[in-house]
């Protein structure tokens, strides 16, 4: 078994959002909930690959989330947010964490409660999120 697990999911991060309430049931939205399923389905390739086993043991988490840089903004603004001079805005970089939290639960490890350490990042570059889990 591995110590690490690293997983790349291409495309534009999604935070989690808000339950939203309908008929007196709670339900998570369905842009959350297929983003989540994206996470944990890239997350069961990486695993049968590297070998990782679900873990009961404390974790350490980082998360890096690259967003697209608006094509309408100038050359300037787009070399600015390149060079980390601006930093995206929304989704705030909580609803992100969650995200991905949430996602990896009974997967990469039994419960989200067993992560000790959490680092998230927010930048511009090529859409994607990258979730590295450490053990211990």
């Amino acid at each position: 078994m591995t110590d690490q697990l690293h997983i790349v999911v291409p495309g534009q991060p999604v935070g989690k959002g808000r339950p939203r309430f309908a008929r007196g049931r709670t339900y998570t939205p369905t842009r959350t909930k297929v983003y989540e399923q994206l996470i944990g389905i890239t997350a069961q390739r990486e695993i049968e690959t590297v070998g990782w086993v679900k873990t009961s043991a404390p974790v350490k988490m980082n998360i890096l989330a690259q967003f697209e840089i608006p094509k309408s903004w100038t050359k300037k603004k787009q070399q600015a947010a390149l060079r980390g001079e601006i930093t995206p805005g929304r989704p705030d970089i909580d609803n992100v964490a969650k995200a991905a939290l949430d996602a990896l639960n009974g997967i990469a490890y039994d419960d989200d409660d067993q992560v000790y350490q959490l680092t998230v990042k927010k930048v511009y570059g090529q859409p994607l999120l990258v979730v590295t889990i450490e053990l211990g």
